[in-house]
Parts: structure tokens; sequence; C-alpha cells
């Protein structure tokens, strides 16, 4: 097996279980996670970075398997008061959870950027790979339904992604600079592979590869690109992907997801069900990853498949 650092981009919970696999079968040192912001906002006065929290729960082997977001073994004194009080309860934030927003708002307050954040608390929370957000500048997800604009969560969470979905825009990511040290690994040399972990492509990997030099870095980094489909058998296994795909005109198909991505990619791995008339380089494997040993599994044969394409 090749050797050189692995930078895998990554929205929430689909990415979060490839990103998992990549953490158990690489050295912490030789894994660098790129995380989407796009989905970051202000509820109840704290700043909220849903993908970021997924991706360090799940790595710290603190998240709930259940719902695939939060903690496990949360309680939610905090939410049930807020509903007695009359306050927004559309987003639910549990009591151990709300502790990581509660020191990320007064961090970020005194000035300290995300990424220094980020580090800290997955140092605390005993993960190993690095975690970087795609950016420490403000980046915010926006969904044009037939009602209007409209902010990312407000369709996500608190409208259940009912309204149709006509645009997506990614609101400061134009002024947006990218994570510097992500830079510096992508501008390296040392880059085995660069993952695009099985995520939304629309709003978990499309903000990442909107921030400036981004795309760029990513093409010029001397290392194969290889993205994971979240489609299987036409479907999306989480999430509003299938649902916004038909709704923006476009087919629900991994090939769908591999034009979007253009020539950005190298390799592409599918499951079997989806293997047809893919134009860059295919790999076929499982994708359904419902076991830590399907993840694991998973992210040796991306790996592998990155390094025949070397």
């Amino acid at each position: 097996m090749s050797s050189g650092l692995v930078v895998a981009l990554s929205g929430g919970v689909g990415g979060a279980k490839l990103a998992l696999g990549l953490s158990r079968v690489l050295p912490p040192e030789e894994l660098l996670i790129v995380a989407n912001t796009g989905d970051d906002f202000e509820h109840l006065g704290l700043s909220i970075c849903p993908d970021i929290d997924t991706l360090t729960y799940v790595l710290a082997g603190l998240d709930n398997p259940v719902t695939g977001w939060g903690r496990r073994d949360e309680t939610w004194s905090f939410m049930e008061t807020i509903t007695a009080l009359g306050g927004e309860d559309w987003f639910r934030l549990g009591d151990r959870d709300l502790a990581l927003h509660v020191e990320r708002t007064k961090r970020l307050g005194a000035g300290q950027s995300l990424s220094q954040i980020t580090g800290d608390v997955c140092r605390q929370l005993g993960v190993g790979p690095r975690v970087l957000p795609m950016s420490d500048d403000r980046v915010r997800t926006r969904v044009r339904s037939d009602s209007g604009w409209i902010d990312f969560q407000d369709y996500f969470v608190r409208q259940q992604c009912r309204p149709v979905v006509q645009e997506l825009a990614f609101t400061g990511a134009a002024d947006a600079r990218p994570q510097p040290d992500v830079m510096a690994a992508l501008s390296g040399g040392n880059v085995r592979a660069v993952v695009i972990c099985p995520s939304n492509p629309f709003i978990s990997i499309e903000p990442i590869l909107a921030v400036p030099g981004m795309r760029a870095a990513i093409e010029k980094c001397g290392a194969p690109v290889v993205a994971v489909s979240p489609i299987i058998g036409g479907r999306a296994i989480k999430g509003p992907t299938a649902k916004m795909m038909q709704e923006l005109g476009l087919a629900v198909s991994s090939a769908t997801v591999a034009e979007r991505y253009g020539a950005l990619l190298d390799g592409y791995v599918v499951d079997a069900a989806d293997s047809g008339d893919i134009r860059t380089k295919v790999h076929v494997a499982p994708t359904l990853m419902t076991t830590l040993e399907e993840r694991e599994a998973l992210a040796r044969t991306v790996l592998d498949f990155a390094d025949s394409l070397t």
C-alpha cells in the first residue's frame, strides 16, 4: 500500500461513514478531512456547525447510531424547557451537544478561528486525523424554492426538505479564503489521493469546491481524485440528494453525479447497480455502509483504486 497524505472532502452523515472507514485503515497523520461549512448557521445565539460536528462525533465514537447526527446517550432537558418557554425548538440541540456549541460560540467571540477551535475539540475528544473547515470565513448555503430564497437549515430541518429546489447559492463563497493548512497540504507534493466522500454533491461538496482556489489546488496536487457515488440503484442512501436532482431537472443516477464533478475526477467508485454510462474510469464495489466492517472495506477499496490510478 502506498503512503502519503489522503485528503477527504466530506459533508455530514453519509460522508462521515467513509471518513470513519479511512480513519480506521490509515495512520492519523496520513488523513486530512476537509469539512463543508455551508450548512453552518446561528441559532439561539449559538454558532452551529452540523457537518464538522457530525464528523467529530463519528470519529470520536460519540455519534448517535440511530439518528446519524448528534451525540449518543443524549438528554433533552434544554429543548424541553425551550419548548415550555415558547422558544424556537425546530432545530433540536441535545444537552451534551449544546456544550460544544456554547464553547465554540464563546471562543469565536474571543477571536479564535473555526480551524483552531475544531482542532482543539478533536484533540480533547481523542480524534486522531485532522478535521479542518473548508474556510474560516463565513459561507452559507441558500436555497431558492418555489416560495423564494431561504437559509439551508430552514429548508433542511424546519421545513423537512418540502420546498421545491430551483437553485442553490453559496453566499460568501466568492470572498472566502480557503483554509490555509488545506492549501498547504494540497501543494506539499505528498498527497496520495483526494477522496470525495459519498456526500450530497450539491450541498456538501460543491460548497467546498466553490471556495476560490480549492478546485484548482485539488487539480494541481498531482494525486488521483476519486469520488464515491452517493447514489445506489437510482436512489440516495441518505438525505435529499435524489429529490434535489429531480427538482433541478437532473436524472437521479451515479452518472449525473460524475458529470457534476466533471474533469476533476480521475476515478469513480460506484455500486454494481450503477456502473453504466459513466465517462470517467469506474471501479465497481459495494458502497452501502451499514457496518463498521463495510466502512473499512470501502475505504480500502477506494485507496487501492486510487493507487492504481497513480
